[in-house]
């Protein structure tokens, strides 16, 4: 029977208590530094879930369709800009054709005006030529006064068009400035508008590109933190196989104070001891065999983290400066287009509103001249009728009447021609409203809805600006809190330092008290083997199970336990066999 070497640093541990106690200070570090561990991932995790949320709703604000369509309305806007110098050309050319037509019926209304003072020259003649015959003197007095009723209305006529004449000049002159000064800005002020609707998308468009980026990282590195906490589970498998390593000495100790105990001599007890040092001893190192492996494979993966986080930060920050001085550029760049524009647009509804109320005029003007006409040709016919009516006494009173005659028959001609005249301005007045038709359409409310599209546009752009500054803000936060809890994480999971160290010495200290060579304990096979089921109870991987019948084989009082291992008849049962 060959006994084991005890190495001098083992010496002091003379009982499997002492050694319980190592290995409990062991289990208590290893329970700590993994639940510390476990606890950092989880934060970790969480703020990375916030992470990919923040990127998520930056993501939203970049795809946001109502920033879509407020780029949409702003180029339909500048096309409307765009589109002002060729509606103001068409509004000058209306003003144009309504002069031209002012000034026809200006010429009817001088060829009525002539006509009147002939009509006026002949009342008088008739007034002196009557001036003997007491029965022409009242008359000749009527047919002067409707003739001067008759002159006021002409020239309250001609008053009307003057007064329109120089409101269509005014207009027509401030238009040609209007239409110079859009020949000048509106080009500039449109490509200015158009870049920077243009520069704002493409910004955009790039913040969308980092955003993926980040998102790609960012889920990378969850999902490396998804596997580092399952593979935390050597912690949590390390502390139950030193909780059975500890649970081998108690049961040993509970042995030699049973029954069973007394039974054995000095030396079988030294032999048993022997043996369980063995056994614990080979636990301990394949468990640290297995840590370490395990162990070094989760803090290289952490140690990937730091490279991740450094990208995400890079790319954060990339997005933080074009958001802010870039993106600050850009809208002050299209606010102050649009403020140009806006200039513009003020100008459009001065225009608008002077061709406006020349339109108004016109249409005015041509009722009032309808019925000036009317007037002019009741005066006409009062006079032709009152002239008629002289020559028929004047045919009366025989050759004392003839120069009376003469002189009427004259004003019943002059008279006649009031008619032509009334109809040909009668027949203009149409054209003349057609025109003040055609300069009312620029005055329509155009202008005023090209106004409050643009500032409409502004605002929605600058609001889709300001979700996208308070996105990116909440990203650079949850940004900086990774790399924080990354860092952190480092230095927690740094299993290698001191506890893999501790966890190499109880091995060590287990091997040195167990010695070089293993006793035979056969003899005993039978007497033991309810310590030897205990033991081999308590075990929840196969590989303490293999370990464990390489040193104490089966005896057979203990041949069901092979047997549970056969049940395991597919992949899912293996796997989880070697877990548990």
């Amino acid at each position: 029977m060959a006994h084991a070497l005890v190495s001098p640093n083992a010496a002091a541990y003379t009982s499997g208590l002492d050694i319980s106690q190592t290995l409990e200070s062991a289990r208590g570090q290893v329970e700590e530094r993994f639940l510390e561990g476990g606890t950092v991932l989880l934060s970790v995790m969480d703020v990375l879930n916030r992470l990919l949320s923040s990127l998520e709703s930056v993501t939203t604000a970049l795809d946001n369709k109502e920033a879509s369509d407020t780029g949409a309305d702003l180029r339909a806007t500048v096309a409307s800009l765009t589109a002002l110098p060729i509606t103001e050309e068409g509004r000058q050319q209306a003003l144009v054709s309504l002069a031209h037509t002012g000034r026809e019926l200006r010429k009817h209304v001088a060829d009525m005006q002539e006509t009147m003072r002939y009509l006026r020259t002949f009342a008088v003649t008739v007034k002196i030529t009557g001036a003997g015959i007491a029965e022409f003197a009242g008359f000749a007095q009527e047919i002067l006064e409707r003739i001067y009723s008759g002159t006021d209305e002409v020239n309250r006529f001609a008053t009307h068009l003057d007064s329109l004449d120089k409101e269509v000049k005014l207009a027509a002159s401030f238009g040609a400035s209007v239409s110079k000064g859009y020949a000048d800005t509106v080009p500039a002020v449109a490509g200015a508008l158009r870049d920077d609707a243009a520069k704002i998308a493409e910004h955009r468009k790039d913040l969308g590109v980092i955003a993926r980026e980040v998102g790609a990282i960012a889920r990378a590195v969850q999902s490396k933190v998804a596997s580092t906490l399952s593979a935390l589970q050597i912690g949590d498998i390390t502390r139950q196989r030193i909780e059975h390593v500890q649970a081998t000495f108690s049961l040993l100790e509970d042995f030699f104070a049973g029954e069973d105990g007394p039974k054995l001599d000095a030396g079988a007890r030294r032999r048993l001891k022997n043996v369980i040092h063995h056994l614990t001893a080979a636990q301990m190192s394949d468990m640290c065999a297995n840590f370490q492996r395990d162990s070094e494979n989760v803090v290289k993966t952490i140690a990937s983290f730091d490279h991740d986080m450094r990208e995400i930060l890079k790319l954060r920050d990339q997005m933080s400066g074009q958001s802010g001085e870039a993106g600050g550029n850009f809208m002050r760049a299209l606010e102050s287009s649009v403020s140009a524009a806006h200039e513009i647009v003020r100008q459009v509804d001065a225009a608008s509103r002077q061709a406006d109320q020349v339109s108004q005029s016109t249409i005015g003007t041509a009722a009032k001249l309808s019925e000036a006409i009317g007037n002019i040709r009741a005066v006409k016919t009062d006079i032709h009728y009152m002239a008629l009516n002289t020559n028929l006494r004047c045919s009366r009173l025989g050759e004392e009447g003839r120069s009376i005659n003469v002189v009427t028959a004259e004003l019943r001609i002059f008279a006649g021609k009031l008619d032509d005249s009334a109809d040909a301005i009668v027949n203009g007045l149409p054209a003349l409203e057609t025109a003040a038709g055609r300069v009312a359409p620029a005055a329509d409310a155009g202008a005023g809805n090209l106004g409050e599209s643009l500032t409409s546009a502004v605002g929605n752009i600058r609001s889709a600006a300001n979700l996208m500054e308070k996105e990116l803000k909440v990203l650079a936060e949850n940004g900086r809190e990774v790399a924080t809890k990354i860092s952190l994480l480092i230095g927690k999971l740094d299993f290698q330092h001191d506890l893999g160290e501790v966890l190499a010495g109880c091995a060590d200290l287990l091997e040195g008290v167990a010695g070089t060579d293993i006793a035979d304990i056969s003899d005993l096979a039978e007497m033991i083997a309810p310590l030897d089921r205990k033991i081999f109870k308590h075990y929840t991987m196969v590989q303490e199970r293999n370990i464990h019948r390489d040193i104490i084989p089966a005896s057979e009082g203990n041949t069901p336990a092979p047997a549970e291992a056969a049940k395991a008849e597919n992949d899912e049962d293996l796997f989880a066999d070697a877990l548990f």
